[in-house]
């Protein structure tokens, strides 16, 4: 399997070497050059695997350059720590929620960057190489990232976080942290500076090649098809054995990269039916899939809002998507991003009725009122609890749910990163671990810069790994 970009202007490359490069030299993202396909027999062997095993089939469809039993002690390292079946699923009324929130860093974001923390150090290990890591996050793939790399000898991590726009939580999770190779960096902006600084200074390919920069965010395939795992997982949990049944999924989605995921899963043939992406008030995904019309705010447009891990405008992994969807003509996908950046906006409205027709995809958005709402009514009919970004997922889900197709939401975090919105919606204050107790009182260590591409430039020189 090799891997090529999005915008053509790249030499193929193998598993390995896609994630150590991050952005492909001409500005893409890569892709796989076929698309691995799974058939039902397939499948059937695969519903009683565990989920390192699952994951071990799954990804082995697409790093066909790692050895089976290296990927097999991979998978099985990343999940070791995960309780129960990892991926636990659990019925809250009309639809069912798969559990991704089991991990060290009570987010979906563990899923991908556990494994992504082992390959990433295999494939450096193997080229005897180092890896300076620049990310950003708008809450939880930071402390995930910075969670599954720190204390690893080849790699640093510099994550850029909005000062300002994460939870409380969210903010110890990362600054709390003191291992060397770990440096945090809050900018004086929104999640959409974090990330223009990001692709800003991995487009500069001498800068890059110099100081080795690499990217652990959603942009980093490794994510996207360790992603994929769970939606087979799930798959093959909702339905009975030895049948072809399809179900939907709900996805609150900010930066694509969750939902491409998906995207992916359908493409190899999973069995899904609709794939329904949920926004909060920062909907401009929404927008785009009603519409056709691809139309990021501009940072003062970027509101903070109470599910702060989709408070994004400019949707990193869309670029994928519109790859499958302009039949992967490279040449037009550039000429859609030259389009985005010379006049802020790109149309393909004319493809419009082929996002759910072909593709599945139907979308949905969600308010500050309504995520109060969820939790509330979840709590109050099943006793659950659920975070303020899952509750933009089940709002959304309810109003697509079809008779005779299951609805999977998937859940994004443990309500205890979000306590004041749970305040906020059922009137409890949640219940911290010692161990998390422990963590919010802990010194918190952060770098603060201005938004400003040199300033960053001059910071990464002085502390990247040589």
């Amino acid at each position: 399997m090799r891997y090529i970009s999005t915008r053509g202007g790249a030499e193929p490359l193998s598993y390995c070497e896609t994630l150590l490069e991050g952005l492909a030299p001409d500005g893409g993202l890569a892709v796989p050059e076929v698309m691995p396909q799974v058939d039902g027999e397939t499948l059937e062997r695969w519903r009683g695997l565990s989920y390192p095993d699952l994951a071990t089939e799954v990804l082995g469809l697409f790093a066909t350059d790692i050895p089976r039993d290296d990927l097999a002690r991979m998978t099985a390292a990343a999940y070791a720590d995960f309780p129960g079946d990892v991926v636990p699923l659990r019925s809250v009324g009309d639809v069912t929620l798969v559990g991704l929130s089991e991990g060290p860093t009570l987010a979906f974001k563990d899923m991908a960057m556990q494994f992504l923390g082992q390959v990433v150090e295999y494939a450096l290990e193997r080229t005897g190489d180092v890896l300076n890591v620049l990310g950003a996050t708008s809450g939880d793939t930071g402390s995930a990232a910075e969670h599954a790399l720190r204390g690893k000898e080849r790699i640093s991590v510099f994550m850029l976080s909005p000062q300002g726009r994460m939870s409380a939580f969210q903010r110890a999770q990362m600054f709390s942290l003191d291992d060397e190779n770990v440096h945090n960096i809050a900018v004086d902006g929104v999640f959409d500076d974090c990330q223009n600084l990001v692709k800003q200074l991995a487009g500069d390919l001498d800068f890059k090649r110099a100081q080795r920069l690499g990217a652990v965010n959603s942009i980093n395939l490794a994510r996207i098809t360790a992603q994929v795992v769970y939606y087979f997982w799930a798959w093959l949990r909702a339905t009975d054995a030895g049948g072809w049944a399809e179900v939907s999924f709900t996805v609150p989605s900010g930066n694509f990269g969750n939902i491409l995921s998906g995207f992916y899963a359908r493409q190899m043939g999973l069995p899904v039916h609709r794939l329904v992406l949920a926004t909060n008030e920062n909907n401009v995904l929404d927008e785009f899939f009603r519409t056709g019309v691809y139309r990021p705010r501009a940072a003062a447009e970027t509101l903070a809002t109470s599910s702060p891990s989709m408070d994004i405008s400019k949707a990193s992994n869309l670029e994928r998507f519109i790859f499958e969807l302009l039949d992967r003509d490279a040449p037009r996908v550039a000429a859609a991003w030259r389009e985005l950046d010379e006049q802020g906006f790109f149309d393909v409205a004319s493809e419009r009725p082929r996002f759910t027709e072909e593709f599945g995809i139907v979308s949905g958005s969600s308010t500050h009122a309504d995520r109060l709402a969820t939790i509330r009514d979840v709590h109050e009919s099943t006793g659950e609890l659920i975070d303020p970004h899952t509750a933009d997922g089940v709002k959304v889900a309810r109003e697509h749910v079809e008779s005779g197709v299951p609805m999977l939401v998937l859940e994004t975090a443990k309500p205890q990163k979000f306590a004041e919105t749970i305040r906020e919606a059922i009137g409890v204050e949640v219940e911290y671990s010692p161990e998390l107790q422990a963590m919010l009182d802990a010194p918190q260590q952060v770098t603060e810069l201005p938004d400003d591409a040199e300033t960053l430039r001059r910071y990464i020189e002085t502390h990247a790994l040589r």
